[in-house]
């Protein structure tokens, strides 16, 4: 099976990409923007009818949560347009179409970890915009899954772990806040995930149920229990200060609770999810590995 992923160069996409060698019935075709621009129809249109992708997988995203407030149009070319766009594409191809969406198409006002039924009430510009491209796939009728996680982290790119390591070298104290609950996701498992979804689509495709689902690692963490556990895993001595959300300004809301309930995509597709810091554990080791 031919398949497509886009926004290869972020997290999830280098993790997919790494675990593609385990995958040798899959013929994987990597992009970025520099080779597909996914908002670009012309583009799109004339790779499909050359390459004939059977399933599409886009980890492409823009998720500055921060400057999309002021960039909302940049932040609408790739999370609305361009979705919408694939799922066109994938529809006319009759492929299958696994898209990447996240916890902030919620409020975070919730107590109870979010089903994928709850109401939807995005807060920040970044959310609304997750949120229609997730609205324009479902509205499409193309075989796609629409997989909302959160708090990724990976060995890759940008992320809250590799920053807390940073700082924790140049620091005695940080300041965390504890009042923002949710679960850290390791890229590296929702990669897994990915392909295993892929594979059920090849191998079993009655049971391939297009739909909205939720992927995290198991448990629940405050951000400051995630810094924590980043300087108990990595060795760090950094001390962490528990602080409220009120003490950092930031220009887009950020979400009181994230936790997803993660029973629907674990019966679904018979997965096993492994707990947080475990995962985290993983991904520290093979940090240090690689200095």
């Amino acid at each position: 099976m031919k398949i497509l992923v886009t926004g290869a160069y972020g997290q999830l996409g280098n993790e997919i990409k790494d675990l593609s060698e385990n995958y040798p019935d899959f013929r994987f075709i990597f992009t970025d923007v520099d080779t597909l621009d996914i908002a670009d129809e012309n583009q799109v249109s004339r790779f499909f009818e050359r390459e004939k992708p059977e399933m599409v997988v886009n980890c492409a995203a823009y998720t500055a949560v921060d400057k999309a407030e002021t960039e909302m149009e940049a932040a609408q070319k790739v999370n609305t347009t361009a979705p919408a766009l694939l799922a066109k594409y994938t529809r006319l191809h009759n492929s299958g179409f696994i898209h990447i969406s996240t916890d902030y198409v919620f409020n975070g006002k919730s107590f109870i970890p979010y089903n994928e039924t709850d109401p939807v009430q995005p807060e920040t510009v970044y959310g609304k915009t997750k949120l229609a491209g997730e609205n324009f796939i479902l509205s499409s009728e193309s075989k796609a899954v629409i997989i909302r996680t959160s708090w990724l982290y990976s060995t890759y790119g940008n992320n809250f772990v590799k920053t807390m390591l940073r700082l924790g070298t140049e620091r005695d104290l940080l300041k965390v806040v504890f009042d923002q609950v949710g679960t850290p996701t390791y890229a590296a498992d929702l990669a897994k995930t990915v392909l295993s979804v892929a594979s059920v689509y090849e191998k079993e495709p009655e049971k391939f149920e297009p739909g909205v689902y939720h992927f995290s690692n198991e448990g629940v963490a405050s951000w400051f229990d995630f810094a924590k556990a980043v300087f108990e895993f990595s060795g760090l001595n950094c001390n962490v200060l528990p602080v409220l959300s009120d003490e950092f300004l930031t220009t887009a809301k950020r979400p009181h609770y994230s936790v997803l309930n993660k029973s629907k995509i674990k019966s679904t597709f018979n997965l096993e999810i492994p707990y947080w810091k475990d995962s985290l554990k993983k991904c520290i080791e093979k940090l240090q590995k690689t200095e």
